[in-house]
């Protein structure tokens, strides 16, 4: 007599459930359909009109849906800017989830966005700032942060990734990812660019990161321009708006 595999009574166990539910397979939602409808519902959310326009320039769905952020997550988000991702986030971890929008202190002043995303009084997103030797918020599923790791390493070099990468580290949950989006350099130019250009070569972040302790998980090319040749300052307005950025996700390996 043959033996049903495993496969074969998992199948059926799950038909079996619909039947009882009066659910089919085909519209019991997975956790990731839940996340991107999470997702597409924040990026709809009326609160945020003002800042929609910049969606499909960020490509914020596909980033946010590579992410894997979900509802019920703790998210930091570092040096957040004007708040523009922390003002997503907020909605994608729903109330069982929080959102630290995080800034480096410098010389005790307050950042403007900081200011202005108290202000939107979020009940949960905490936004503060935190001196370089503080330690982040624990437990974080997702630390996030865009156009910023560049800046990291005009204090400090290869050095200064290294302790900060090894914060983010300490700061998340086993299994926590990070995720760096940032401008491309020149293939092989190391940090030469970072303070100049303002751009780092990505085999760079890639090499500092899993040094520190990651594991790297995939890429995403949704912000990738074959057109920018790397040479020009992000600010430059041939380029400014649609450089050549990559998205890394790496992963804090499981205890």
């Amino acid at each position: 007599m043959k033996l049903p595999t495993i496969a074969t009574v998992t199948a059926c166990a799950i038909l079996a459930l619909g039947a009882c539910t009066g659910q089919t397979t085909d519209n019991v939602a997975t956790p990731a359909a839940a996340a991107a409808d999470a997702i597409t519902a924040a990026l709809a959310d009326p609160a945020r009109a003002d800042q929609a326009g910049d969606d499909a320039r960020r490509q914020a769905a596909a980033a946010l849906e590579f992410s894997g952020v979900k509802a019920g997550d703790t998210v930091i988000d570092y040096i957040p800017g004007s708040g523009y991702w922390s003002r997503i986030f907020t909605r994608v971890v729903g109330p069982e989830g929080k959102v630290y929008a995080i800034w480096p202190d410098r010389d005790g002043k307050t950042p403007q966005g900081l200011s202005d995303l108290k202000a939107k009084n979020l009940a949960n997103v905490t936004a503060e700032t935190l001196a370089p030797d503080q330690p982040l918020p624990a437990d974080a599923d997702l630390f996030w942060t865009v156009q910023n790791y560049h800046d990291i390493a005009n204090n400090g070099g290869a050095n200064a990734l290294t302790a900060f990468d090894k914060r983010v580290l300490a700061a998340l949950k086993p299994g926590g990812i990070y995720v760096v989006i940032d401008h491309a350099a020149e293939a092989g130019s190391g940090l030469r660019d970072t303070d100049t250009l303002h751009r780092i070569d990505p085999a760079i972040v890639k090499q500092q990161i899993v040094g520190a302790g990651f594991e790297f998980v995939s890429e995403s090319p949704v912000l990738a321009n074959a057109q920018d040749d790397h040479t020009l300052k992000v600010f430059d307005p041939k380029v400014r708006g649609t450089t050549d950025q990559f998205i890394y996700k790496f992963r804090k390996p499981a205890e």
